[in-house]
């Protein structure tokens, strides 16, 4: 039985599963977004919720702390300049993880992790004309009744 188990091992050795951790929330902070399968996302959420956390905090220790498990110096200063300010207000919650897809060659189920509260948008202008001419077509075709949209000689 699996009771009160703490975190994922996606199959990794601890030291394996920390480099793969540190890597991802330093591309998190410097891209804003990744995608990743959905259980790294999920166990990345709580990794930048303490980072975040911690740059909330603006103390020398939290400071040591970033950088000691952050892999850049750009990415840390980010943690107390940029993100730390944005989220002053919230308490927890810093991110979120919508799923996407399913991973071409194993079919793993995808997803995009980012900050809860972004500047940018997920979609493109261009993939918002799309999801919205996709919408006016359904509407367009669930509109006429069945058998009057088609002619037959």
């Amino acid at each position: 039985m699996k009771h009160r188990v703490a975190l994922r091992k996606l199959s990794r050795s601890s030291s394996h599963r920390k480099a793969l951790f540190r890597n991802q929330v330093t591309s998190l902070i410097e891209h804003e977004r990744i995608e990743t399968t959905v259980a790294k996302a999920k166990e990345l959420r709580r990794i930048a919720d303490r980072i975040i956390t911690l740059g909330k905090k603006q103390t020398l220790v939290a400071r040591r702390r970033v950088n000691g498990f952050v892999m850049t110096n750009e990415a840390s200063k980010k943690v107390f300049v940029d993100l730390a300010p944005r989220f002053a207000d919230r308490c927890g919650g810093y991110t979120r993880v919508l799923k996407t897809r399913f991973r071409r060659g194993d079919c793993a189920p995808m997803a995009i992790i980012e900050w809860s509260q972004t500047e940018r948008s997920i979609l493109t202008p261009e993939q918002l004309l799309r999801k919205e001419q996709r919408k006016t077509k359904h509407r367009r075709q669930s509109a006429t009744p069945p058998g009057l949209g088609v002619v037959l000689d």
